[in-house]
């Protein structure tokens, strides 16, 4: 053997290596099913601070749901559009994000009022997955429904219903969280397979590109929704990928996995009293017969403690 020859075989063995040791510091996570649900695309999850309840949507089957811990059982809001994502703002009203309109709901008393409207180019566009940032501003998607890729594009909302255009070229806008020092936010637009990284200016609102925080692995699914824990590392749910995988920011390092029954997972967030439940969406869509068959309780609401807390969610304000 010469020594070309053994150099290629070193270099291999070290990769090999590298992988298995990888796999190994890799903690695997199982959810189990907290409300069985038949949701067509199960979104938005988010813990309101004040209520202790965890809200989430069914944005085809157009209805906001409230889960309560103690009575263990979802109170429901239905509307005559998509509703796709919810964000708290009072301990009576949460904000939630419509097919093409921002609007506030009392959930004591059922009252409704409009907040903004997203323009949804026809009917071809529709609001997406949406957060509050650490100040306050809601930060809404959009996703094409029949318009090209790279059409959508995402806003930010304030309280008195001004709608900001921050980014455009997008095709369907997911996920969003912001760094502890708020100089970072990492965005998910679904069909890149990657969590982007944008410099992002407080006092404006303004972000900036700054590269690729986490590249996704083929066969794991694509970013969808995302959170973070207290340690600043990302908790992604991938749709296709069968669970919600955590990362390392900073390395894009692959550190934890949550495997649900699910093919199609769609959001995540820590909830509960300690903020240490990993609560998780699921969908139906898309799924063949088959496919739906084989993981019945796609659509349902799982819960997982992986051994983490996250943090408050940022209120609208």
């Amino acid at each position: 053997m010469n020594k070309k020859m053994k150099r290629v075989i070193a270099v291999c063995l070290l990769c090999a290596t590298a992988v298995s040791q990888t796999t190994a510091q890799t903690q695997t996570f199982q959810a189990e099913l907290l409300y069985q649900a038949e949701a067509v695309t199960g979104e938005g999850s988010i813990w309101h601070p004040e209520r202790k309840s965890l809200f989430w949507v069914d944005i085809e089957g157009q209805t906001l749901y409230e889960y309560l811990p103690q009575a263990k059982e979802c109170r429901s809001w239905k509307f005559d559009r998509m509703v796709t994502t919810v964000v708290p703002e009072t301990k009576e009203t949460v904000v939630v994000a419509l097919q093409n309109e921002i609007i506030c709901l009392n959930v004591e008393d059922g009252s409704r009022s409009s907040v903004a409207p997203i323009d949804d180019a026809g009917g071809t566009l529709r609001c997406n997955d949406g957060k509050c940032d650490p100040d306050g501003r809601l930060w809404i998607g959009t996703m094409t429904m029949g318009a090209p890729r790279g059409s959508a594009g995402l806003y930010t909302v304030d309280t008195d219903g001004n709608v900001t255009a921050r980014l455009d070229g997008i095709t369907t806008s997911n996920g969003l969280v912001w760094s502890d020092d708020k100089k970072y936010m990492y965005y998910n637009d679904t069909p890149t397979g990657k969590v982007a990284r944008y410099r992002y200016d407080s006092e404006t609102g303004s972000v900036t590109y700054d590269g690729v925080a986490v590249t996704l692995a083929q066969g794991i699914g694509a970013p969808d929704g995302m959170t973070k824990d207290a340690d600043g590392n990302l908790w992604v749910a991938q749709w296709g990928g069968y669970g919600v995988y955590c990362y390392n920011p900073h390395s894009g390092e692959l550190l934890a996995k949550v495997e649900v029954p699910a093919p199609n997972v769609a959001s995540c967030a820590f909830g509960g009293e300690n903020l240490d439940i990993l609560y998780i969406t699921t969908a139906r869509a898309w799924l063949s017969p088959e496919k739906l068959a084989e993981y019945p309780l796609s659509g349902s609401l799982f819960q997982c403690k992986p051994g983490v807390k996250g943090v408050p969610a940022d209120t609208f304000k």
